[in-house]
Order: structure tokens, then C-alpha cells, then sequence
């Protein structure tokens, strides 16, 4: 009897956490629903994905993914709350409940995946992989020529063992410096404590914009690993779940069909492409396998964009990061960002 009250007291508990199949299907959406707002799991600080403004507004591409989800469920991108978390920090708030969806430069692993009662709902925020930051000073063109280098790592990250297999297979040593934020890395680097600096080379490009001197910094040619960027939720609720996949493949079908924030009302209203009608609402009611209104699309795109709008808003040539799209364009245009229909 004490064995059985065990074994369902560790079910019970795992059904409200919601880190394992236990967890009721729905529960995530009502409790955002009763509260009146997602809380979203961002960065520390990290320009281009999740970084407040000057008035303390949190902008970037990991902030808009949240303010999409807001947009469906609530018809209202600015219903939407912020936890700023550091890499050690943001799986056990998830894993809390502290917040509703982790939306921080995250990388889809098998281990996370699978292993720590998370999901990644599959959208992909950004395509990525680790490189290196380095001083012009130090006069290397390439990551093969960082023998006996002191390297400044991100702590809690999966750039620790990337760089350990890079450098295992080239023959090649190094001396790691971990930090807990990659603040203090990027501060190590331009104070000399170290040789180079390592992350997703999304964040270096970030980082080097908030150094004293961008141009005395160069990212090396080099991508030593793959680092799919994505939002991450509890696993056990499929409901949610399938909201903040399709919210993100929304987003991605909006700007190949060539729906964006300045054409989407009309579009509503007056397209004749009847894929374009299905995605907006006119035809169809496929929000309802969502539960969320038909016109969920259009909220969305209306009030955040679609998924090129967001990249270049925060992370193209018109910003201090000046990052192309590369794999991050459509499928159609060169790169891999590929969505399922909305149908």
C-alpha cells in the first residue's frame, strides 16, 4: 500500500509540473488564458533575439515568437510577460512552470528533446552554428590556427562540448574559461582574459556589436557544429504544443505566400489564392483544431509580421548585426526554413 501511495503521489506530481506524459492536455492554454498573458522565457540580454530597449521593452526575434503566440491566443501581441534567464537558469524555469515557453536562442537537442521532460515544438527560430569571436591582434584567419588559445565559454550551453570535439579532431588544445552569462564572456574577451571567444555565431555577431570597438573583432570563417534555435515548452501537453509549432510555421508560410503586416487585412478579405484564404481564416476552420479564433493568422501577421519581417527587424542588414538570411530563407529562396500547410 505505501509502495502503491508512492507511486501515485510521483504521478501527481509530475502531472502538475508537467514533465512527463502525465501532464493534462490543455492545462498550459488554460492557465494562460485565466492569467491573461504568456510568460516567456528570453535571454539575459542577447541584441537581435531577446534584449530590452531603453525603455526596458524587450525587442528581438525570440521576444516576437512570444508576442506571435500572445497574438493567437489572445489576439493581442503586448499580452505577454518576460523572464530574462541565463543559460543555466531557463530549463528548470520551464520545468516549473515559472514561465509558459522557453524563447532563448535554445538548440534542439536529442538529450533535451527526450530527457528532461521539455519538447521543441519543431519551428526552428534561427539556424545556426558555433564559431569563434577573435581580436584582429591576434592574427588568426582560422579556428585550425587556435593551438594552446584561451577560450571564454557560456556555461550551461552546448558550446562546451562542441568546441571540446572540434578541438579533439583537429589535434588542437585549449584552456576553457566558463561563465555564467555571455556578458561576462564578451567582457573577458575585450579585457584580454582570453584568446577568443565561443558561442552560436548568431550571438557573436550580438556580442561584437556591443563591444567598445566592433571593428577591431572579427567572427572566424568557421562553423563547427549545427545549432537549430528554437522554442522549447513542457512535454505532456500536446495542445500547447501544437500552438506554438504552428504559430511559428504561421509565420514561415505568411512571408512565402508574400502575406506581410502592410497586406494581410486586405489579403483577408480579398485573395483568390486559396491557400492564402485557408492560412487567413476565409476558408476553413482550421484555428478550431487549435482552439484558437480563425482569424489567428492575421492577428499574428498584423501585429508582429511574418517570419522575414521579424529576421530583418531585428537581425538583418539594417541592423547593427548585418546578418544574412543564409539558411534562414525559404526553401524557395535559397535557404532550408520550410513549412508545413496550414490545411
Amino acid at each position: 500500500m505505501k509502495m502503491l501511495k508512492s507511486t501515485l503521489a510521483v504521478v501527481t506530481a509530475a502531472a502538475v509540473l508537467g514533465v512527463s506524459g502525465f501532464a493534462q492536455a490543455g492545462a498550459t492554454l488554460d492557465a494562460v488564458q485565466k492569467k491573461g498573458f504568456v510568460q516567456c522565457g528570453v535571454s539575459d540580454g542577447l541584441p537581435g533575439f531577446s534584449v530590452p530597449d531603453a525603455t526596458g521593452k524587450i525587442l528581438g526575434i525570440d521576444a516576437d515568437v512570444c508576442r506571435a503566440v500572445a497574438a493567437a491566443v489572445f489576439g493581442d501581441a503586448t499580452k505577454v510577460k518576460f523572464s530574462q534567464l541565463n543559460a543555466k537558469e531557463r530549463f528548470t524555469a520551464l520545468q516549473s512552470g515559472e514561465i509558459d515557453i522557453l524563447s532563448r536562442n535554445t538548440t534542439m537537442t536529442s538529450s533535451r528533446d527526450a530527457g528532461m521532460g521539455l519538447k521543441f515544438p519543431g519551428f526552428i527560430t534561427y539556424y545556426d552554428g558555433v564559431g569563434f569571436l577573435a581580436n584582429n591582434k591576434l592574427g588568426v584567419k582560422s579556428a585550425k590556427e587556435l593551438d594552446g588559445a584561451t577560450i571564454c565559454i557560456q556555461a550551461g550551453t552546448t558550446t562546451e562540448l562542441n568546441v571540446s570535439d572540434y578541438f579533439r579532431a583537429n589535434g588542437l588544445k585549449y584552456t576553457p574559461i566558463t561563465f555564467d552569462t555571455s556578458d561576462e564572456s564578451a567582457k573577458s574577451l575585450e579585457s584580454g582574459r582570453c584568446d577568443v571567444l565561443t558561442s552560436d555565431k548568431s550571438q557573436l555577431f550580438a556580442q561584437r556589436s556591443k563591444l567598445a570597438s566592433p571593428k577591431d573583432y572579427v567572427v572566424l570563417p568557421e562553423t563547427i557544429s549545427k545549432e537549430p534555435l528554437g522554442p522549447v515548452v513542457r512535454n505532456g501537453d500536446d495542445e500547447w504544443l501544437a500552438i506554438v509549432r504552428w504559430v511559428g510555421y504561421a509565420l514561415l508560410n505568411a512571408e512565402e505566400a508574400g502575406v506581410t503586416s502592410k497586406n494581410v487585412l486586405d489579403e483577408a478579405k480579398s485573395t483568390k489564392n486559396p491557400d492564402v484564404a485557408r492560412l487567413l481564416g476565409a476558408d476553413g476552420e482550421y484555428g478550431k483544431d487549435l482552439k484558437l479564433p480563425k482569424d489567428w493568422v492575421v492577428k499574428i501577421v498584423s501585429q508582429v509580421g511574418n517570419y522575414g519581417e521579424i529576421f530583418e527587424k531585428n537581425l538583418g542588414k539594417s541592423t547593427p548585426l548585418e546578418i544574412d538570411r543564409g539558411l534562414n530563407a525559404l526553401w524557395n529562396n535559397g535557404g532550408i526554413q520550410y513549412a508545413p500547410p496550414v490545411r
